[in-house]
């Protein structure tokens, strides 16, 4: 059974690992991947680099935002940060 023992604590150690690192990240991912599917025209949205805009046409990997009368610009849809829809 001491044998065991060694074994036992990095399987128990991998498991907690499991429960404290990955699946959270994995949930995150996820949560971000669908929010960045989701989008649709209109959508108040802030970059991954604090770039705060409207959508004004979605493509397949890209979006264009609207940032300031006249100013549009194109960027990848995994830039986008968060929805700010109810934010202000």
């Amino acid at each position: 059974m001491e044998q065991y023992s060694g074994l036992i604590m990095i399987l128990i150690m991998f498991v907690a690992m499991w429960f404290i690192l990955i699946r959270p990240a994995k949930k995150r991912q996820q949560e971000t991947q669908n929010m960045q599917s989701s989008l649709q025209r209109g959508d108040k949205i802030i970059t991954i680099g604090g770039l705060h805009g409207v959508i004004d046409s979605i493509e397949d990997t890209s979006v264009t935002l609207i940032i300031a009368d006249n100013v549009r610009v194109k960027f990848d849809r995994q830039a986008i940060g968060r929805v700010a829809n109810d934010q202000k």
